[in-house]
């Protein structure tokens, strides 16, 4: 399977376009083929029971004449009152304050069997929440500056810089030490390691918002913030397994960390205890775990919602201004997924961006190089009026 990590030559096919320009087509929004480009593995998600060879015809054709996108499109309208088969998706309303339709829901917490992965991640997802409703009652100065200095170090370095910008996309290159560094600063961040974080993360943008995709959406807002972590079976339903992550499998120490993973957090707790007690148990692990948690779980699933989309990428992500703030820049959620391979985020001069400045002052003192970033030609390919 090709990772995700050199330059688009041309946008990606997906059944997505942005609403904004749905509706000057005049069509129902979410489900719009981007501008005739065609590929099987997206079909499943269509709504309509079409066939599959006259689809494919027309989208040929209307790679040639952009007139026939609409003729392809007004086939999929036309199929739209036939009766849909139980496991095809349906439209199941729209997502709150959005205009992204569900198309499935899955019923993660009744009616299947847990494996142990499902309960070992809820339980420790459920006891950083509840030792963090501790905190109005351990509050100390110091234990608080413990909490905003770890979330920097697993939130920033350990999850954008390392898992994401790093491992996942490959931005750029970093000494093996100080890669490894980063990554088990991440680990501290109770997001799994390294090897499970950055498959899922490759498929998501392999398979962006269609029934493949392991968060998107499309699946309800609680599914693609928290819900799908707690069914292991369907996320490799989904995926297959992690076998898009050959580079690190291969490093021993990413195997390491994979094989021995809960015994890094739990380390770190018993150290924050020796040095500060229960109040920085509870600062440092339960308030920290929680506030980094949700503020990535909020690019899953706010980041696809809620935004403005710069860039043609033929999915849901959206650029949101107050979500880079709490993110350390990964906001600009429809820039990334324009530009993966981009170590920079905010690419505008107002777009802030934290991670992509301490990239920035790594490649000054030479420890960060093949920075990648997209060009001027990149971006004109990705552009709406292109």
């Amino acid at each position: 399977m090709a990772l995700m990590t050199s330059p688009l030559t041309k946008s990606k096919p997906c059944l997505f376009l942005p609403f904004t320009h749905a509706k000057k087509l005049g069509s129902p929004p979410a489900i719009l083929l981007n501008y005739g480009h065609y590929n099987p593995k997206f079909l499943p998600l269509t709504t309509y029971k079409c066939k599959k060879e006259k689809l494919s015809s027309l989208l040929d054709a209307s790679n040639k004449n952009y007139s026939s996108t609409k003729k392809a499109l007004q086939v999929l309208a036309d199929a739209d009152n036939a009766p849909l088969s139980e496991a095809e998706p349906r439209n199941l309303g729209k997502i709150f304050l959005s205009d992204v339709v569900v198309r499935r829901r899955r019923q993660v917490f009744w009616g299947r069997k847990w494996n142990s992965s499902d309960i070992v991640n809820a339980g420790g997802i459920s006891a950083v929440h509840f030792l963090s409703l501790f905190a109005p009652f351990y509050f100390t100065w110091h234990a608080f500056w413990v909490t905003i200095g770890l979330g920097i170090v697993t939130g920033l370095l350990g999850i954008t810089l390392s898992f994401h910008r790093n491992l996942s996309h490959r931005s750029f290159k970093l000494p093996k030490w100080l890669e490894y560094f980063f990554a088990y600063c991440g680990v501290q961040a109770l997001q799994r390691d390294p090897i499970f974080w950055v498959s899922t993360h490759r498929h998501h943008h392999q398979f962006c918002d269609s029934e493949r995709d392991p968060h998107s959406p499309t699946e309800g807002f609680w599914f693609s913030h928290i819900n799908w972590l707690f069914d292991n079976n369907y996320i490799t339903e989904k995926c297959g397994g992690p076998n898009n992550v050959g580079d690190l499998e291969k490093q021993p120490f990413y195997k390491f960390m994979q094989n021995t993973y809960f015994l890094h957090p739990i380390a770190l707790g018993v150290l924050l205890y020796a040095v500060g007690g229960f109040p920085f148990l509870v600062w440092g692990m339960g308030v920290r775990t929680v506030v980094i948690l949700h503020i990535t779980w909020l690019i899953n699933s706010v980041s696809h919602l809620r935004g403005k989309q710069a860039w043609n990428t033929g999915d849901l992500s959206r650029n949101n201004w107050w979500l880079a703030l709490l993110t350390f820049g990964e906001g600009w959620h429809n820039n990334h997924h324009a530009f993966e391979y981009s170590a920079r985020h905010g690419l505008e001069w107002w777009q802030i961006d934290m991670t992509w400045y301490v990239v920035r002052f790594l490649q000054a003192i030479g420890l960060a190089t093949d920075v990648k970033l997209p060009s001027e030609v990149q971006k004109q390919r990705m552009a709406f009026n292109n």
